[in-house]
């Protein structure tokens, strides 16, 4: 039998080191929301491949799209020989955007790719440049979407210059110390200080920010920037790479606003463990690039694009919006309850929208000292008692769960007992 600890010498021998990996297990099989390892020990899986999974592992029903899809063909190039998967794809997720007004996608196969198009786009609609981001904010790790990430340790670092024309502005958490005033006043600083807005394509930023630390968009915030980029003629894209597709309790985070953006970034759980990533958009805005300007060999897969269409019809069967929000109050009253124990490491911030739940490891009760290193050993206690769990966040302190939706409410407890036992351990 092969073991984890082989594959791990093996794995260091044969790929390069910048290649991270969270855990030293190597999966040999996943159903729904459950991993077995290659010495056939069981997991529950919170981490659902970093919210790619919400309609769980294997599906049946995006297994069954894919073994007909493949029963045709695997791969025309869409630029070469179009195929009905990504024209009706695409038509779906134009009626599903919460954006008014004609619209029009692009299919990819990244979350980098769908960013990185997005500012493109943005670019021919104004014939502008710039880009401005948010710190904390992760879009990818391609050169265009590094420089929008707002992190340096470990996506820039060591890696050369970023690309010019992106700036950030301080994405606001209170109790980082940083409100909606500050970041708006930072904003008003860079266009006078830095760049004009009349040389700005883009504002983007993510609604719910996901490697930052589930940190939500305020809605004043949101609002300002959609006044601001209306004034400006500037283009507001919201990345909903790691928040689309049910993870907070609606199909689009954006949903939970009273403001619209002209783009939106889709991969990750689109197409259920395929790889698939698109932007949506208003057509006039989508149209601006000639044609040979966007696309990919790769990109809109018709295999991937099978399965996104079948994971459509998963979302409205199963009625997986509202397992979402099931599952994160489930979530959140367990943490709650575990927040007033005593006997185990202190935890706080608890937050999250529908089964996009996240909460903080701080040094003692009270304060928001960043406990880095026990956040560190709870992740591992974890997955040594079976329990496949993330960190993020620009302090390494936040625990995020993003447990496929498909879950059942035991397996969901069976992951947060083993949770419990972490945090005691920690």
């Amino acid at each position: 039998m092969t073991t984890n600890a082989e594959l791990l010498t093996r794995r260091n021998a044969a790929i390069v080191r910048g290649v991270g990996h969270t855990t030293p297990i190597s999966a040999a099989r996943a159903l729904n929301s459950e991993v077995w390892d290659v010495e056939g020990k069981r997991y529950v899986d919170f981490a659902g491949g970093i919210a790619v999974v919400n309609t769980g592992h294997c599906h049946p029903k995006v297994i069954a799209a894919v073994k007909a899809q493949m029963e045709n063909f695997t791969h025309t190039c869409f630029q070469v020989l179009m195929y009905e998967p990504y024209i009706e794809l695409a038509e779906k997720l134009n009626a599903l955007a919460p954006i008014s007004g004609p619209l029009k996608s692009i299919f990819l196969t990244t979350g980098a790719e769908a960013t990185e198009n997005a500012i493109k786009i943005a670019r021919a609609a104004t014939g502008r440049s710039g880009v401005i981001a948010f710190t904390g904010a992760f879009h990818g790790r391609t050169i265009l979407a590094s420089a929008m990430t707002g992190k340096v340790v470990p996506y820039k670092k060591g890696l050369g210059p970023t690309l010019p024309d992106v700036w950030h502005v301080p994405f606001p958490v209170a109790h980082h110390g940083v409100s909606v005033e500050d970041s708006l006043r930072h904003l008003g600083f860079l266009f006078k200080a830095d760049v004009d807005p009349s040389r700005v394509a883009a504002i983007i930023l993510e609604p719910v920010q996901g490697e930052g630390g589930f940190y939500e968009v305020p809605p004043e915030l949101m609002r300002a920037l959609r006044r601001i980029c209306d004034e400006h003629g500037i283009v507001l894209i919201a990345d909903e790479v790691q928040t689309g597709f049910g993870r907070t309790g609606k199909m689009f985070a954006m949903e939970h606003y009273d403001v619209e953006v002209d783009l939106i970034c889709v991969a990750k759980s689109l197409a259920g463990g395929f790889p698939l990533s698109g932007v949506i958009g208003r057509a006039p805005i989508m149209d601006a690039a000639d044609p040979g300007g966007l696309g990919g060999t790769y990109a809109g897969n018709p295999l991937s694009c099978a399965a996104a269409l079948a994971v459509l019809e998963v979302f409205k069967e199963e009625k997986l919006l509202d397992r979402s929000n099931a599952i994160g109050a489930r979530i959140k009253a367990r943490l709650e309850t575990l927040s007033r124990r005593n006997d185990l490491l202190p935890i706080a911030s608890i937050r999250g929208l529908g089964g996009m739940v996240a909460f903080e490891i701080v040094k003692s009760r009270g304060t928001n000292d960043a406990d880095a290193e026990a956040t560190k050993r709870v992740t591992q206690k974890a997955y040594e008692n079976g329990l496949v769990l993330l960190s993020c966040g620009v302090n390494a302190n936040v625990i995020r769960i993003l447990v496929p939706l498909t879950a059942s409410d035991a397996i969901v407890d069976e992951g947060l007992d083993v949770l419990e036992t972490a945090l005691a351990a920690g």
